[in-house]
């Protein structure tokens, strides 16, 4: 498996981790509709949030979440209406991104909620 993959696994169970800390029942990962992917998926009281997880090495280029394009955000859209309605969920959405950085030996997490909004 490729370096960037390995980071990339390693930052989504940094986020994870973080997540449930912070009350997160996570309920789902890396689930595929086609060949989209939601990174976490987890219930933040009654919200249904779904989670995209950026990790870089560092903020050198761009910050990781201005990564999240507009069509990754159709992407994450259009597989969360596959999981909401395969999973019979009637549950409000919430769209969240959770960047994760190592930065002198230890792991920094930016939690950002209601990063986007799904858009008609």
């Amino acid at each position: 498996m490729a370096d960037h993959n390995e980071l990339g696994k390693e930052g989504e169970e940094v986020a994870s981790n973080y997540l449930a800390k912070h009350g997160f029942q996570i309920i789902d990962r890396n689930w595929r509709y086609n060949k989209k992917e939601l990174d976490i998926i987890a219930f933040d009281n009654d919200n249904l949030v779904v989670i995209e997880v950026k990790t870089r090495t560092s903020d050198g280029w761009e910050h990781p979440k201005e990564a999240i394009t507009n069509s990754k955000i159709r992407f994450i859209v259009e597989a969360t209406e596959a999981y909401v309605i395969e999973k019979d969920i009637n549950n409000e959405v919430r769209f969240d991104v959770v960047t994760v950085m190592p930065v002198d030996g230890e792991w920094k997490v930016e939690h950002i909620k209601e990063a986007f909004h799904p858009t008609l």
